[in-house]
């Protein structure tokens, strides 16, 4: 038992500036005072001067936990009730203590870093970057400072089949995120080597069902079938799709599920000779509308699967002599900056990226964390611009509850 009582006290000198001060006996028997190991002796904080460095040993003793209490309180573990982590954090603040995030990481072998793995996409500048992913970018890095993280970002080539390495595998970071992907069934088998390895990441993109991987995506189906069902309100009726709607690019073929059922609420069949394949970029978008326009069907709008598409589409209608939105309405899809200074402005679905961007950070610290987390699907809003014929916006919400 005395053995432990000087161990005890030996402990606590080792971290405390009382042994430069008062020498090795005198800090034995201070740190006894302070534990309450002399009868009679009072609990009292000792003294820290202002060259000296508190310690997490420290605070334990005067807040009566352990030292891995204390530094369970001070990254936020739920394992510390709200009582005990109060107290912690009070004492901590008298103190003026810092957190030694080099030591602490190294302790619990996190580096304190996420990674964010971007796939080149084709642009319009030579970035290789889609615009929808850079409003997201501003939002994640966002959010990794307001939880205490740095952000590692690297462009990845889709044809790069290493993408991972040097991330989580060499702790350079905690956990990934992946945005974009090209082609998703090749970006399949890279998101089942991830789960195989138990990499902590999580991707935004289409929410699939029977998944291993955990995935946030905004409700494509939805906002296929609501801008799909303003282009009727509009007076459309014979609507082209301009957008890969196969299982290579899952969220075009929600989008254009959505469209075909709004079609259908009307009364109306999604006609397939006017549906043309098109990656999300302004000449893919281009083509794709000089191809549908060679077909000579009649067609009154389109409705393409992405912003990119619907710009190139608007391009290629006023080479050929027609008017937005006087000859034919388009509408895009993703709200990106572009979007709205266009000539005429483009009617589109707004994706929520400031919400992507917390959610996707939230979702990846509770993964690396062990704490449950499922898919989250976020809310569109429907954005009514020029080239639909009505400068205004109307969120999607308004519009189900006018139809309902």
């Amino acid at each position: 038992m005395q053995a432990a009582a000087v161990a005890g006290a030996m402990c606590c000198v080792a971290a405390s500036p009382l042994r430069r001060k008062a020498g090795f006996r005198q800090g034995l028997a201070q740190c006894a005072k302070h534990r309450g190991d002399i009868p009679g002796a009072s609990r009292r904080r000792p003294v820290i001067g202002s060259k000296d460095k508190a310690t997490s040993l420290v605070i334990a003793h005067l807040a009566g936990v352990s030292q891995p209490t204390v530094s369970r309180a001070l990254r936020g573990s739920p394992m510390v009730n709200e009582v005990t982590r109060s107290k912690i954090l009070k004492i901590a603040r008298e103190l003026n203590y810092k957190v030694d995030k080099n030591a602490s990481n190294l302790r619990c072998q996190h580096s304190g870093t996420l990674a964010l793995l971007m796939f080149e996409d084709p642009a319009p500048d030579d970035s290789l970057i889609n615009p929808f992913f850079v409003s997201m970018l501003a939002s994640i890095t966002r959010a990794c400072g307001q939880r205490g993280y740095d952000l590692l970002i690297s462009l990845q080539q889709p044809a790069n089949n290493d993408w991972q390495s040097g991330f989580e595998d060499s702790n350079k970071a905690d956990g990934i995120i992946l945005l974009g992907y090209g082609d998703y069934l090749d970006y399949r088998r890279r998101l089942e080597f991830l789960n195989a390895r138990g990499t902590h990441f999580v991707r935004w993109g289409a929410v699939m069902p029977d998944e291993a991987e955990v995935t946030v995506g905004c409700d494509n189906y939805r906002g296929g079938f609501e801008v799909t069902r303003h282009l009727l309100e509009r007076g459309a009726r014979r609507v082209a799709f301009l957008g890969d709607a196969s299982n290579h690019y899952p969220e075009f073929l929600e989008r254009h599920r959505g469209y075909g059922d709004a079609l259908a609420a009307q009364g109306l069949r999604a006609d397939a000779r006017l549906q043309f394949d098109a990656i999300s970029s302004e000449q893919s978008g281009y083509n794709a509308a000089i191809n549908l326009l060679a077909r000579k069907l009649r067609f009154d709008a389109v409705c393409a699967a992405s912003d990119l598409i619907a710009i190139g589409a608007m391009k290629a209608l006023a080479d050929h002599g027609l008017q937005v939105p006087d000859d034919v309405l388009v509408s895009g899809f993703d709200d990106i900056p572009l979007a709205a200074f266009v000539n005429p402005s483009l009617t589109t679905v707004q994706q929520d990226t400031r919400a992507a961007g917390e959610i996707l950070v939230e979702t990846l610290l509770k993964l690396i964390n062990k704490e449950p987390v499922d898919n989250q699907v976020i809310p569109v809003t429907l954005l009514v611009r020029g080239s639909t014929g009505r400068d205004q916006a109307r969120s999607t919400a308004d519009t189900m509850r006018r139809a309902s």
